[in-house]
């Protein structure tokens, strides 16, 4: 049994669950090494106290289950088959006490049948047990994300040499979307965001059909997948010339991005690292214009445990990967964000981003 799933079981047995059952996809990757995308149909992986682990596939995925998975009992379902009669065979005809499931997951179409295959006496919510083991990364993890973050680096580099006269933002997310399946992403891990002039100061504008000028802001938030885990960059740049104005609120948004990265340690709340990076902001006579959280947790999706706002008082622990992201917006101007991922050591934080922060001009 691998790591993971050894925890979890710990998890199980110190929350009183008899049973327990996962069925978010990705944490059935993040157990298992089982990629899948079941849509529809039914994937699961339920532990019995005490029982081997059990697998259970669309029978068009029972190939890849079996080269894939740790999990070596695989059972597996057609589309005309009750899945939730093959779940109801696992308990041996034994009714369960209390069985653990991912509520945000479930809908309640699918709590319904699973309620009336394992009449359990209880159903407890397994949320923030998958959520603290995933919020610490093991060193493969970390691997993974390195290199997620090393591919949106190179095709941010990439794409920036498509900054030419005439462009518009959405044709730079096309290339960009283009270029990451080119380098060997496996695709965006969120909408890539491109915006140029008075729509960086909108923090989730939609590009659109704006051409780039000379005298904007040009900002670029995006993101990769590879190997099943997130990049996540914000990068803002000069068309031409630097605004004054623009330039000063830059050089704000680059010392806040430090100063919640240089707070960013273990043992220091989360909150901490939003307070660091408000503190600068405000003290600049912007703080009214940044008006969303520091960061997010960053993983298998690219917003997960924890949030960094202000009020979270949970601990930063090694291990834990999240951005840091401030961002000054001024309606009618423009706005600069910069984000990084930073990863959590013993000896302090490390960025897994590394491209330059230094504000730079492009040439159209």
């Amino acid at each position: 049994m691998n790591e993971a799933l050894s925890t979890l079981e710990q998890g199980m047995a110190g929350g009183g669950l008899d049973a327990l059952l996962v069925t978010d996809p990705k944490h059935v990757y993040y157990l298992t090494g089982f990629a899948s995308n079941p849509h529809e149909r039914f994937l699961g992986l339920l532990l019995i106290r005490g029982g081997e682990p059990v697998l259970i596939v669309p029978a068009l995925d029972a190939e890849a289950a079996h080269a894939a998975s740790s999990v070596t009992k695989i059972l597996t379902h057609s589309d005309t088959d009750n899945p939730y009669e093959l779940l109801k065979s696992c308990f041996a005809g034994s009714k369960p006490g209390t069985v653990g499931i991912e509520k945000e997951h479930f809908t309640v179409h699918r709590y319904e049948q699973l309620a009336e295959a394992v009449p359990a006496e209880a159903f407890r919510d397994i949320g923030h047990l998958l959520r603290s083991m995933r919020a610490k990364k093991t060193p493969d993890e970390i691997s993974r994300m390195k290199h997620a973050a090393e591919l949106v680096e190179e095709v941010l580099r990439q794409g920036l040499t498509h900054v030419k006269a005439g462009v518009s933002e959405i044709e730079l997310v096309a290339e960009l979307d283009y270029l990451m399946k080119k380098v060997g992403a496996s695709g965006p891990s969120f909408d890539t965001m491109v915006l140029s002039g008075p729509n960086t100061a909108l923090p989730h504008g939609v590009p659109g059909s704006r051409i780039i000028q000379p005298g904007d802001f040009l900002m670029f938030d995006l993101g990769v997948y590879a190997a099943g885990y997130a990049s996540d960059i914000t990068r803002t740049f000069a068309v031409e010339e630097a605004d004054p104005k623009l330039a000063e609120i830059y050089n704000t948004v680059l010392a806040a991005n430090e100063a919640g990265i240089a707070a960013s340690r273990a043992g220091a709340t989360f909150g901490s690292v939003d307070r660091a990076a408000r503190d600068v902001i405000e003290a600049a006579g912007y703080g009214e214009y940044f008006m969303h959280r520091v960061g997010h947790g960053l993983g298998m999706d690219t917003h997960e445990y924890p949030s960094l706002h202000g009020m979270n008082g949970d601990f930063i622990d090694i291990g834990n990967v999240f951005t840091v992201e401030p961002g000054i917006y001024v309606a009618g101007l423009g706005g600069v964000r910069i984000e990084d991922d930073v990863w959590i050591t013993p000896e302090g934080p490390q960025t897994l981003t590394t491209m330059s922060k230094a504000l730079t001009v492009l040439h159209l």
